[in-house]
């Protein structure tokens, strides 16, 4: 479990591409707070860290995550947002991010309105259905708060910190990112359907012992 706070831009050191998958080595300072086993979340999504050393790390991404990610297209020398796993004792700056990325979504627009930049995206439609203006998403791993949602199109404003601080400040029209959204708002929508009625199973008609046979008297 994570919190969408940033804590290091790393760097990609080598990127093995193999048709069981692909396995990414990082350069990071965090790396010494890392054991194998560990999990880290690279651009927002959760992966395990396989082999440590004290300046960098390797993790191994399967079929499944190169389909839903960004993290196929990483090229040596990449920058990539890092973030630790959540301890107990830790503050909640951002908001509840599982590193379980839903899918990607290109930017559309970016616009400088005075010290900050308005970036927009077009979500996919499912994806689109789950966000709410103010409400939280996580954009390649960082927590940010929803400005304006307008169908698919979702808007998000970013402070001059957030753009030094993490790879949102080098992104342009055009690029893509990973997108998960709110896991309230997914738990939210999987209940919708019993909670309104719908698919819910149809109980079958009692019979009544009481009732007449057809035909015939009563029991």
């Amino acid at each position: 479990m994570f919190t969408g706070l940033v804590a290091e831009l790393g760097e990609v050191a080598e990127v093995e591409h193999g048709d069981w998958g692909t396995r990414l080595r990082f350069r990071a300072a965090l790396a010494a707070e890392l054991k194998p086993g560990d999990s880290v979340a690279v651009n927002g999504a959760c992966l395990t860290a396989t082999e440590v050393e004290s300046t960098g790390f390797a993790a191994d991404v399967m079929r499944q995550t190169l389909s839903l990610t960004t993290l196929g297209e990483l090229e040596p020398r990449s920058a990539v947002n890092l973030e630790l796993p959540l301890r107990v004792s830790d503050r909640v700056g951002g908001h509840i991010v599982q590193g379980h990325v839903d899918g990607t979504a290109p930017v559309v627009s970016t616009e400088d309105e005075g010290f900050s930049r308005r970036l927009a995206f077009e979500l996919p439609e499912e994806l689109a259905q789950l966000v709410v203006e103010r409400g939280s998403i996580a954009i390649e791993g960082v927590s940010l708060t929803v400005a304006a949602v307008n169908g698919p199109r979702v808007e998000v404003s970013l402070i001059p910190e957030t753009l030094e601080r993490t790879t949102l400040g080098e992104l342009g029209e055009g690029g893509r990112v990973n997108v998960e959204c709110d896991v309230l708002a997914r738990y939210v929508r999987s209940m919708l359907p019993a909670v309104l009625g719908e698919g819910a199973p149809q109980a079958k008609p009692r019979s009544n012992p009481f009732m007449a046979k057809p035909g015939g008297n009563p029991l």
